[in-house]
């Protein structure tokens, strides 16, 4: 039986959620020396999904809106907007571009937009969009790292200790080993073997074996291949980590997240379309209904699709869901 398809979405997120400051401090170490990260970072991701939801500008593989403290003399908040850009798109550029102005237009705040290009193109690296018209010139400059410029530094990532060595050296090798399931098996325990031996703290290890059992997927035989040698791991080195239960666990999330990605991605999909339905029929749409779109979930947005067909206002639209 195969394997499901790769998914580098959901643990991505999950890493960057887990291990924000490592995130940084290992992809962009001349931004972290510019935070202050004895204040507490705040991820905006319903903000950043408001501020940018009509802008139709490619497939995103993980965006991250976080607002963090400045080192300036002064406490100053700023924020840091992520992509990792899992394909390559023509218009990322530009999306990187409208999203840091959109952005600063809604916070009236400093926005650095910092890239991670995850695609296995060595030689696609944009960092800059902008235009020059008439004397007005206007261009954005972004950071970027490229994960294919690690590719022959694997002993290296595995030696660090930053979470996101391992992350990098998993991502890499799970692109390196696509339908070649003995070859992924083999370096699937590699990383597990390393994680071991970092002697990090029971959490930290189990959220990275999460990471790298969700993109290192198997085939139901290998996979249960792996969780035997992690149990013999276990007993050798006398530290027992991974319970039954926790093992369940990382399988039902690995499960949830994936399910979770479809139906994020779904209802997302039915908000552009409704709007743009809303829009051919009534107009400009106000803020408000933009912002009830933006956070609606798919029972309200099939409600509310019932409802552009006879309804005559736009506020009868909305107002339909309360009759469901």
């Amino acid at each position: 039986m195969e394997p499901p398809n790769d998914h580098y979405d959901s643990p991505w997120k999950e890493a960057i959620e887990h291990y924000f400051q490592e995130f940084i401090a290992f992809f962009f170490p001349d931004a972290y020396r510019s935070v202050d990260w004895s204040k507490e970072h705040i991820f905006l991701d319903q903000e950043l999904r408001a501020v940018v939801q009509d802008a139709e500008l490619g497939t995103r593989f993980v965006d991250k809106l976080v607002r963090v403290t400045e080192f300036s003399g002064s406490e100053s908040w700023i924020y840091i907007h992520v992509e990792v850009q899992g394909t390559k798109q023509a218009e990322f550029s530009k999306r990187m571009f409208v999203y840091n102005y959109r952005i600063f237009d809604r916070y009236e705040k400093p926005v650095a937009s910092l890239a991670v290009l995850a695609d296995q193109h060595k030689h696609w690296k944009p960092t800059s969009y902008g235009y020059n018209v008439l004397g007005c010139r206007l261009t954005l400059d972004f950071p970027v790292a490229k994960l294919t410029d690690y590719d022959e530094k694997l002993d290296e990532l595995l030696a660090s200790d930053n979470a996101f060595g391992l992350i990098t050296a998993a991502h890499i090798l799970t692109r390196q080993t696509r339908k070649k399931h003995q070859e992924r098996y083999e370096a699937k325990l590699r990383l597990i073997k390393v994680l071991y031996q970092r002697h990090w703290d029971k959490q930290r290890v189990i959220n990275l074996l999460t990471v790298v059992d969700w993109l290192m997927t198997l085939p139901a035989w290998l996979d249960t291949k792996v969780w035997q040698e992690i149990e013999t791991i276990e007993e050798h080195k006398n530290m027992k980590y991974i319970t039954s239960i926790e093992r369940i666990g990382i399988a039902k999330g690995r499960v949830e997240g994936r399910i979770e990605g479809r139906v994020e991605g779904r209802v997302e999909g039915e908000s552009k379309l409704l709007k743009r339905q809303l829009e051919r029929r009534f107009g400009a749409l106000p803020a408000w209904a933009i912002e009830l779109l933006s956070n609606a979930n798919e029972p309200s947005l099939e409600a509310w699709g019932e409802a552009i067909l006879t309804a005559q206002t736009l506020e009868a639209v909305f107002n339909s869901e309360a009759s469901h």
